[in-house]
Parts: C-alpha cells; sequence; structure tokens
C-alpha cells in the first residue's frame, strides 16, 4: 500500500476507486465497505483509493469540547489498512481552513480535481464541506455532470459501522474485551514506552514494564488487571499481566499502565512494547497493606496462566 501525506504528493491514479471516512477501528463493519472498494477496482482494473483526515476532524470542528479518544492511532489505521489489501492512502491534513470549504469547493478542487475518481463510493449519510451541508444529492449532480460514478454504500453496513465504533469504545472502557474483539475482527492492542517506575513490583517479586502511551488520543482499557500478550522489542510475544489505574493500596494518585511479562527479565527502558489485550480480570482494588496485595497478583498470574492454557 502506497501512503501519501499530502494530495500534492500523489500521482494520478489509474481508474481511482475512492472512498472517504475516519475508518477508526478498521472494524468488520469498515472491512464490508473495503470489500465493496476492492470488488469494484477489481472489476473496472483499477485502483483503491481511501481519503481518511489527520488530525480527526472533530479535534479541529470542536477544538474545546470533550477529548476524542481513538481507537487507533494513525499507525496502526495505516498497517490495518495494509493488512486489508489496500492499494492507497491519502492522509489529508484537516485544519480550519480545509474545514471551511464550501461543498462545491469541496467537490470541484478537493475530490475531483485532486483525485480524477473513476468511481466514488460513499455513505448515504455521508457529509462535507463547511456546516457540512455537503450531502449524497451533490455529489450525484457532479456526478452526472462530471462523469464519473457514483455508488452507495448500503444503510445497514453505514449504521453497522457506526454503531460498531460506539460499540468497541464502550466495551473496551467497560473490560468488555472479547465483544471488542468479535466487533473489531483483531485483538484491541496499543503501543508504549517504557519509563522508569518506583519499582515496586520488583520489590513484590512481580518486576513491571511501565508504559508510557505513544499518544494521548489513543484509547485506553478501563481501570483493572488483565491477561494479555505483549510484543518484545525481539519481536518475540510473551503472556503476561497488565495493571491498570491508580494503584490505591500504595496510594496512588498517577493512572499507570504497568506489565508483569512472564518468564522475562531484561532491561528494556526506552524501547516501544505492542500489548495485545486479551481479557478482563478484575477491577482496581484496594488491599490491606502489600502482603495482601502480593497474594493477589499470585492468584491473578493463575488465572491469566489458566485463561492462555485451559484445561481440554
Amino acid at each position: 500500500m502506497k501512503v501519501y501525506h499530502s494530495t500534492e504528493q500523489m500521482p494520478v491514479f489509474r481508474n481511482a476507486v475512492v472512498t472517504i471516512g475516519t475508518f477508526d477501528g478498521v472494524h468488520i463493519g469498515h472491512q464490508q465497505i473495503l470489500t465493496q472498494l476492492k470488488q469494484e477496482a477489481e472489476r473496472i482494473q483499477g485502483e483503491t483509493v481511501i481519503i481518511t483526515f489527520h488530525p480527526h476532524p472533530r479535534k479541529v470542528v470542536a477544538a474545546g469540547q470533550a477529548p476524542v479518544y481513538l481507537i487507533n492511532t494513525i499507525e496502526e489505521k495505516i498497517e490495518l489498512l495494509e493488512r486489508n489489501g489496500i492499494d492507497n492512502l491519502v492522509i489529508v491534513p484537516f485544519t480550519e481552513s480545509f474545514s471551511q470549504q464550501t461543498p462545491e469547493e469541496y467537490c470541484e478542487h478537493f475530490l475531483i480535481e485532486k483525485f480524477h475518481p473513476h468511481t466514488v463510493i460513499i455513505g448515504y449519510d455521508h457529509r462535507f464541506g463547511k456546516g457540512r451541508k455537503g450531502d449524497y444529492k451533490l455529489l450525484e449532480d457532479y456526478s452526472a455532470r462530471l462523469g464519473f460514478e457514483l455508488k452507495e454504500i448500503p444503510a445497514h453496513v453505514i449504521n453497522e459501522s457506526t454503531v460498531s465504533s460506539t460499540r468497541i469504545r464502550e466495551a473496551v472502557l467497560g473490560g468488555d474485551i472479547g465483544l471488542a474483539r468479535s466487533l473489531l475482527g483483531y485483538d484491541f492492542f496499543f503501543e508504549g514506552k517504557v519509563v522508569e517506575g518506583n519499582k515496586l513490583g520488583r520489590t513484590l517479586g512481580y518486576p513491571t514494564a511501565n508504559l508510557q502511551l505513544t499518544t494521548e488520543e489513543k484509547l485506553v482499557p478501563g481501570n483493572g488487571v488483565y491477561a494479555v500478550t505483549v510484543v518484545l522489542p525481539s519481536g518475540e510475544t510473551k503472556q503476561g499481566m497488565m495493571n491498570i489505574g491508580v494503584r490505591p493500596t500504595v496510594d496512588g494518585t498517577k493512572r499507570m499502565i504497568e506489565v508483569n511479562i512472564f518468564d522475562f527479565n531484561q532491561d528494556i527502558y526506552g524501547s516501544v512494547l505492542r500489548v495485545y489485550v486479551q481479557k478482563y480480570l478484575r477491577g482496581e482494588q484496594k488491599f490491606n497493606g502489600l502482603d495482601a496485595l502480593k497474594q493477589q497478583l499470585a492468584i491473578d498470574k493463575e488465572n491469566v496462566l489458566r485463561f492462555f492454557t485451559p484445561s481440554s
């Protein structure tokens, strides 16, 4: 997959089959759209082109409102779209001036002038241009006048995609990791840099890698203890358990992400780990001292190992 970070870098695509969206999650609903895109491109011997925006449009048009937490970082989205067999991804910088284009300017000077689409595949409810006043009907008018094909993504697919994104966020925050996995079509994951902690886990016999997310806009699971698999800098995958929370037993106040990697004891400060969240075990608790916490950690580890090696 070729990735373009501005429209100035792009070549002229061959029979471009274009769709537009944030595609946050690249989940099973989105994957239906990608399948339609690929089938159409194959039919006309064209190239698939996805137009997405960065930063997320809500961060620009609704700045100052509630923060936007994303299922995927832009790097993760690139990886997932490539895995889905897309030919070209164009990441358009979403700015205040871009958001101020009229729907007509958006159609003429952005979509048509820059992309020369053979076919545009878009949802019936797609809105664009200043005040989100551009709609499917306007694209139909341009399609008839300028000769590109316009195809509608079925309403049930659009609705399913919208509902899926919301449900995935709620599931990840609420610890329903199984539901998140079924809607995503893959394990929810994130990446974090290993930073210095207070080494309490080592004192308890459960040394942890304290992770600092690579971006603040990434969705983080709700507080609690999880079974995880961890991809090390070497590429090796290990099992482990993760705690997210403020560590009330030691009167912590800062929310932290700590991962105890099983059968591993190397200095990896400064490295970036990828964590795949497999199962929610329990909520965060305050224990009556470190001994009680240590006992619970032993139980947690046993539960994680049981999850990974279920009895036949």
